[in-house]
């Protein structure tokens, strides 16, 4: 993949994680209007990313890392592809069925792993039933992101990156009309406060979109040539090298996701922290993903099949220039979101049950997520030169050290300063990854060498982005009246601020040198 047909392919995955990053909010708006912070929107927010947790170990994170470099591989050597991955998605599948039973039999167990926080309130036992419906998602999510992995491979994003608009746009229908449709509660919650019927709309919602993504993608890789009839699973050589492989990269998704429950465990013993710090996430996962999950699902199967084709410039040239594209947007991004917490999280959430006390914790911690913001979308980016090697024990063995930073920092300050500890211990822990990522790399060859190119800019842009911090923070004081408005003026002053600082951007990086006129002008004309 040449480097405007990498763009090309990051623009389109960008681009379709942005609109359902949008979507997200809207959803996320939606819910913490009617919801809030209270015990139902805490329960529903930690029944969904029990599925979500799990389909990033099993899928997004250890079986795609190991399988996408091995398909692309067999792709490129002209190998039967289609057979390798058919025997994956049965496997997977398989696994998969007797994971989602068990833990829909042990759901209680995994609510306490989560936020034992929980424990004896009422969040609990509707974290246990939300949990219990919310997962059987896993399964069809985690069988779409193998199709979503087979479609990468063959250079297509489009539907892939197009299916998780499909979760947002389903959500945010049910939320509007489940209280015109009287749409059925779950349990014995009939005649109840219309937060318990959000939630009970938004769980049913959830496995009727996982469906709806699996069909998608099911039909897409029909179109690009692939059929997928099951068979029974067959534990073929290919099969038991894929599993060799992924086990590691199990290993340290497993890691990755602890981290998590460090975060959320700390967060559950704070009334309100869990949702606080969801609302936050979903701000700095709007950067990182149209960033850096767009760029790691692009960079991973161009690096596989250069290393195949034994082009290691191609490969040193692309890592380069992705690195060097994710920071010209991540880090503005970051300085935004530390900048402009308040504004951001007022104009987005505060409405209904979100209260402005709400909003300052949100903020809070939306500016300590913006500060790792950087490591997190390097991480993607260094990553996939670690994977492309078939190489996922060292990945590992950093996850674990990020994870020892982690526990220390989150569980160590929580009792001095409260919920913000466990934001400070996942940025913290994400910079130590991703320092540790890059020392690593330096031992794999030229590939994830840095060209002066890269080092030449890299200054640049970070120099912009301070100038454009400066102009954001005049600015937030100059429309301070109208933003802490409400409605349309609100809207309107963020927007724009938002426009100031973008411009401000804009012109900065291009008088630094940080970014060419000429060179984006035909990347874009060629995309």
């Amino acid at each position: 993949m040449k480097p405007i047909r990498l763009l090309r392919g990051f623009l389109t995955v960008g681009v379709w994680t942005f609109a359902s990053r949008i979507l997200g909010f809207i959803r996320d708006i939606l819910i913490a209007s009617v919801m809030g912070t209270g015990p139902v929107a805490e329960a529903f927010l930690m029944a969904f990313s029990l599925p979500n947790m799990f389909r990033r170990f099993f899928a997004e994170g250890a079986f795609n890392m190991a399988f996408v470099p091995m398909f692309s591989k067999k792709i490129e050597a002209g190998e039967d592809a289609e057979s390798f991955a058919r025997d994956a998605m049965m496997g997977l599948g398989t696994v998969l069925v007797v994971f989602t039973a068990l833990a829909v039999v042990f759901m209680p167990v995994l609510v306490l792993a989560m936020a034992s926080g929980f424990a004896g309130d009422d969040r609990f036992a509707l974290a246990v039933l939300y949990g219990r419906i919310c997962f059987v998602y896993i399964l069809f999510i985690s069988l779409a992101a193998l199709l979503s992995g087979v479609l990468h491979a063959t250079g297509r994003f489009a539907a892939a990156a197009a299916a998780p608009v499909l979760l947002n746009i389903i959500l945010i229908t049910q939320l509007m009309d489940g209280g015109r449709t009287g749409t059925p509660n779950i349990g014995n919650a009939a005649g109840i406060r219309p937060a318990r019927r959000a939630g009970d709309i938004l769980t049913i919602g959830v496995v009727i979109a996982g469906l709806a993504q699996l069909a998608l993608l099911v039909g897409a890789t029909r179109r690009a040539g692939f059929s997928f009839r099951p068979r029974w699973p067959q534990l073929t050589p290919d099969l038991k090298r894929l599993a060799i492989i992924a086990a590691p990269a199990a290993l340290a998704g497993g890691v990755v996701q602890i981290n998590l429950l460090v975060g959320r465990q700390v967060a559950s013993f704070f009334e309100g922290a869990f949702a606080w710090l969801s609302y936050a996430d979903r701000l700095y996962q709007l950067p990182l993903g149209v960033v850096g999950i767009a760029i790691g699902i692009v960079l991973l199967p161009d690096l596989s099949r250069r290393l195949q084709a034994g082009d290691d410039a191609g490969g040193q040239n692309a890592f380069n220039r992705a690195g060097e594209m994710a920071l010209a947007l991540t880090v503005p991004a970051a300085v935004a979101l530390a900048v402009i917490p308040v504004p951001l999280v007022r104009t987005l959430f505060e409405r209904g049950a979100f209260e402005a006390s709400d909003t300052a914790a949100t903020a809070l911690a939306v500016a300590v997520y913006g500060a790792g913001l950087p490591a997190f979308v390097l991480q993607k980016v260094l990553q996939p030169v670690f994977f492309a090697r078939e190489d996922t024990k060292r990945p590992f063995y950093y996850a674990l050290v990020a994870l020892v930073v982690n526990a220390v920092v989150a569980i160590g300050l929580a009792p001095f300063i409260g919920f913000i500890a466990a934001a400070i211990g996942a940025s913290v822990a994400g910079w130590v990854m991703a320092g540790l990522l890059w020392l690593g790399s330096r031992q794999l060859g030229d590939a994830a060498r840095l060209d002066a190119r890269f080092r030449d800019r890299l200054w640049r842009i970070v120099l912009a982005s301070l100038v454009m911090g400066a102009v954001l923070i005049v600015g937030a004081r100059i429309l301070d009246p109208w933003l802490a408005g409400s409605g349309l003026a609100r809207a309107t002053s963020l927007a724009a601020l938002v426009t100031a600082g973008l411009a401000s951007y804009a012109v900065a990086s291009l008088a630094m040198g940080a970014q060419s006129l000429d060179e984006l002008k035909s990347a874009l004309r060629r995309a």
